[in-house]
C-alpha cells in the first residue's frame, strides 16, 4: 500500500528541479526526472507532475505505477483524454504527444513486478518543429 505524500511534496520537488537544472536530490538522487504539463482530463486545468521517465529512442517513457497504488495517477487519465502536453527536460521544454505502448513494444520497455494490475506505459514524443 503506497503512502500519501504530503500536499507540498511535488510542489518542492518542482522547485528543486528547476533550481538545479533538471537535478533533484535525496530520495531522487541518481533517477532522471521530467516535468510533465498536462491539462486535466474533467477540469481543463494546467497540472505539473514530476516523474522518473526511461529514454527509447528519443522518446521520453513514463510509466503510470502510482507508487505501487491498485489505480492509474490522475495524469495517466489527464493524458489519455488530452494527449498533447509539454514536459520539462533538464532546461528544456518541449512539446509532447502521449501515447500508451500495448504488446510487445510495452512488454520490451517494462516486465511487470509485485504487482496485481497492469502498470500503463506511456511513451510521450516529441512533436517536430515546423
Amino acid at each position: 500500500m503506497s503512502t500519501p505524500l504530503p500536499p507540498d511534496f511535488n510542489a518542492q520537488i518542482i522547485e528543486e528541479f528547476r533550481g538545479n537544472e533538471g537535478r533533484v536530490g535525496g530520495m531522487f538522487d541518481g533517477i532522471t526526472l521530467l516535468l510533465l504539463h498536462d491539462t486535466g482530463a474533467k477540469s481543463g486545468k494546467s497540472h505539473t507532475h514530476p516523474l522518473a521517465y526511461h529514454g527509447d529512442d528519443g522518446r521520453y517513457v513514463i510509466f503510470a505505477s502510482k507508487g505501487g497504488a491498485p489505480t492509474n495517477p490522475a495524469w495517466y487519465h489527464n493524458l489519455k483524454a488530452h494527449p498533447d502536453a509539454s514536459i520539462e527536460v533538464g532546461t528544456e521544454t518541449i512539446d509532447v504527444t502521449a501515447s500508451e505502448l500495448t504488446g510487445e513494444e510495452r512488454n520490451r520497455i517494462f516486465r511487470e513486478k509485485n504487482t496485481d494490475r497492469t502498470i500503463p506505459v506511456i511513451a510521450l514524443t516529441p512533436k517536430q518543429a515546423s
